[in-house]
C-alpha cells in the first residue's frame, strides 16, 4: 500500500498536537471561509492521496477548535488520552468490525477485558453486560430498551413480536434537572415524554417528590431514570433513597452518568455514587472523564439476558458463538473497535491512574470556584462537588458578555448557558492534559475580560 498519505496524515496530527499550548481555542474560520478554501466542485478525475490529505489539512486549519486543548472547558467533551489516541489509530488502519467474536477475536478479547475492567472500577455487579456504543445518547437508548422490554415482558407483553402498540405502557419518571439526551432516547424508544419529579437547588432529584409520583401510579410498569452528574452543577441524585423507593414499586432503575459515574474510580468522590451499584443500568461517554476519541459510550446492563434480548438479532449468514455476539449488546451490528482505544487508556493509567485522573479534574473545579468567587462581582452559583462550576457577573446581559468576550480573547473556551432561570458561565474541566498553568490562564483571562465590563 502506498504509505505517502499515512505520512502526510502524521506530520499534520503532530503539528496540530504541538499547536495546542499556544494557539487560540476558538476557530478563526466561518464554514463557509472553510468549504470555500476546500474547493465545492467534486473533481472528475483522481488526486493524489498524499495531496488530498495536504489540502484537508490546509484548508480545515483555520476552522478547527482546540477541543484537545487542556484550555477547552465547554460541554464536558475532555480530551484524548495519548494511549487511546495512538490505539485509535490502530483500529482504524486494523478495520476490525468489531460485530461478531468469531470474525474478530483480537477486539473480542480486548472488549472482555475492558469490560471486566470498567465494572471493577465503578464498583458495579461484575455479572453486568457492557456494550460499546456511540455516546452517551445511545448508551442511554440502549439502556432504556432494555429496560422498556424487560419490564413489558413482566407485564406479559413481547415487544420484539408485538411492537409497543396496545402494550400496556410504560411511566418513565426523571428528575426536573436530567439531561436532555435521556427524553431524546425515551422518544427514539416510543416512550414519549418521561414524567417530571421535582429536583432541588442543585439539581439533585427530591426523594419525598419520587415517593409521592410513585404513589400516584396506575398498573402500568415503572421506570425511574437518575442522574450521575448534573450537567451545570455536577451533582448527583440521591442513589440509595431513590432506589430503595423504586424497587418498592418493582421499578427499573437507570443512572445516567455520561461523566460522573466515573466518580466510583477515585476514593474522594467515591461517596458520590454511594447506593448506584443497586441500579439495573448504567451509561457514560468514555470521551468525557475516561478521555478516549470519540465515539465511544458505554452501556452497561445487570442482567444479560435482557440487554441480548433487547439489542440481539440472527441471521443464518452469520458466524454465531455459542458465548454471545458483541453486537447482541448495542444496536449496530458493523461498528468500529471502541473497545481498543478503552482498554488502551485503562491500561496506560492503571487503577490509581484513574483515580488521579478524576481527582485532578475536581481540584482545577475548585481552584476555578475559587479563583471566580475572588473576582470582583462575580458569582459562583453551584456548590462544586466534582467538575462543574457555573457562574454569574452580575445581570443577564453583563454574564453574557462575558461568555463572548472569552470567545473573542481565545485563551480558553468557556460555555454560557441558562440555569435556575439565569444566564451562566459555566467551566467543565474534563480533559487529561488541563494543568494548573492552564487553569490560571484562563482565570487571568476571566478576570481580564470581566474587568473590562466597566463595572
Amino acid at each position: 500500500m502506498e504509505n505517502s498519505a499515512l505520512d502526510r496524515a502524521h506530520a499534520h496530527a503532530l503539528t496540530w498536537l504541538a499547536s495546542l499550548d499556544e494557539r487560540r481555542v476558538p476557530p478563526t474560520a466561518t464554514v463557509a471561509e472553510v468549504a470555500a478554501s476546500l474547493g465545492t466542485d467534486l473533481p472528475d478525475g483522481p488526486t493524489d492521496p498524499a495531496e488530498v490529505i495536504d489540502h484537508l489539512a490546509a484548508a480545515c486549519e483555520l476552522g478547527l477548535t482546540a477541543t484537545p486543548s487542556g484550555r477547552f472547558f465547554g460541554f464536558v467533551i475532555g480530551g484524548t488520552h495519548p494511549a487511546a489516541l495512538a490505539a485509535d489509530w490502530l483500529v482504524s488502519a486494523w478495520d476490525q468490525n468489531s460485530g461478531l467474536r468469531t470474525l474478530t477475536p483480537a477486539h473480542s478479547a480486548v472488549e472482555e477485558i475492558a469490560e471486566a475492567w470498567l465494572l471493577d472500577l465503578l464498583g458495579l455487579p461484575e455479572e453486568s453486560a457492557v456494550g460499546f456504543v456511540t455516546g452517551g445518547t445511545m448508551a442511554n437508548f440502549t439502556c432504556l430498551a432494555a429496560g422498556r422490554d424487560e419490564m413489558l415482558r413482566r407485564a406479559g407483553w413481547d415487544v420484539k413480536v408485538e411492537g409497543l402498540v396496545g402494550s400496556p405502557g410504560l411511566r418513565v419518571l426523571v428528575g426536573a434537572e436530567r439531561h436532555d439526551t435521556v427524553d431524546l432516547a425515551l422518544r427514539y424508544l416510543g416512550l414519549g415524554a418521561p414524567e417530571v419529579v421535582a429536583a432541588d437547588d442543585q439539581g439533585r432529584l427530591i426523594p419525598d417528590a419520587l415517593r409521592e409520583a410513585l404513589e400516584r401510579g396506575d398498573d402500568r410498569p415503572v421506570m425511574v431514570v437518575l442522574q450521575a452528574g448534573n450537567v451545570h452543577s455536577g451533582a448527583f441524585d440521591p442513589f440509595t433513597e431513590a432506589i430503595e423507593l423504586a424497587r418498592a414499586y418493582g421499578a427499573w432503575v437507570h443512572v445516567d452518568g455520561a461523566f460522573g459515574l466515573f466518580a466510583a474510580a477515585a476514593p474522594a468522590h467515591r461517596h458520590l455514587m454511594a447506593g448506584a451499584e443497586a441500579a439495573d443500568s448504567w451509561s457514560t461517554d468514555a470521551h468525557k472523564t475516561l478521555n478516549v476519541p470519540y465515539d465511544c459510550g458505554i452501556a452497561i446492563v445487570r442482567d444479560r439476558a435482557a440487554l441480548r434480548a433487547s439489542m440481539g438479532m440472527h441471521g443464518d449468514y452469520l458466524i454465531h458463538d455459542a458465548a454471545g455476539e458483541p453486537f447482541d449488546k448495542v444496536p449496530e451490528i458493523s461498528r468500529r473497535g471502541r473497545a481498543f482505544t478503552v482498554w488502551a487508556v485503562l491500561r496506560s493509567l492503571g487503577r490509581d491512574g484513574v483515580a488521579d485522573l478524576v481527582e485532578r479534574f475536581c481540584s482545577h473545579a475548585q481552584a476555578f470556584a475559587t479563583g471566580i468567587d475572588a473576582i470582583e462581582g462575580a458569582e459562583v452559583l453551584n456548590d462544586v462537588v466534582f467538575t462543574q462550576v457555573c457562574a454569574s457577573f452580575g445581570s443577564d446581559d453583563a454574564t453574557r458578555a462575558v461568555v463572548q468576550g472569552m470567545l473573542t480573547d481565545g485563551t480558553a473556551w468557556t460555555t454560557g448557558s441558562r440555569w435556575h432561570d439565569r444566564a451562566v458561565l459555566r467551566v467543565s474541566v474534563s480533559n487529561w492534559s488541563t494543568s494548573e498553568a492552564d487553569v490560571t490562564r484562563t482565570l487571568t483571562a476571566l478576570r481580564v475580560v470581566a474587568a473590562g465590563l466597566g463595572r
